[in-house]
């Protein structure tokens, strides 16, 4: 089955940066797109950036000029470089993939706790 195995997260001051990583245990063909969605308490859930298997991206506007999204397809493994990160960042953060046969964002890591504060 389809697993995806995060690492990152943590606790920054704003105005910092992290990198989160998030590799899925599939075969790189299997992969459409991958990405990341946050949710914070009393936030809805947003899609903040995906990354698809021939390299196109997009962004949230929130996130856009402060966050980069990229992938290592051979290792199927996607990265989300946040930098001058803001207190509104503050969520838990999901690595998210989509299969070739999926018509939606089906499988999903943990979840990693970002948390902006001084």
């Amino acid at each position: 089955q389809v697993q995806l195995v995060e690492s990152g997260g943590g606790l920054v001051q704003p105005g910092g940066s992290l990198r989160l990583s998030c590799a899925a245990s599939v075969s790189a063909f299997s992969i459409n797109a991958m990405g990341w969605y946050r949710q914070a308490p009393g936030k809805q859930r947003e899609l903040v950036a995906t990354i698809t298997s021939g390299g196109n991206t997009n962004y949230v506007d929130s996130v856009k000029g402060r966050f980069t999204i990229s992938s290592n397809n051979a290792k199927n493994t996607v990265y989300l470089q946040m930098s001058s990160l803001k207190p509104e960042d503050t969520a838990v953060y999901y690595c998210v993939a989509r299969r070739y046969i999926d018509s939606d964002y089906n499988i999903w890591g943990q979840g990693t706790q970002v948390t902006v504060s001084s």
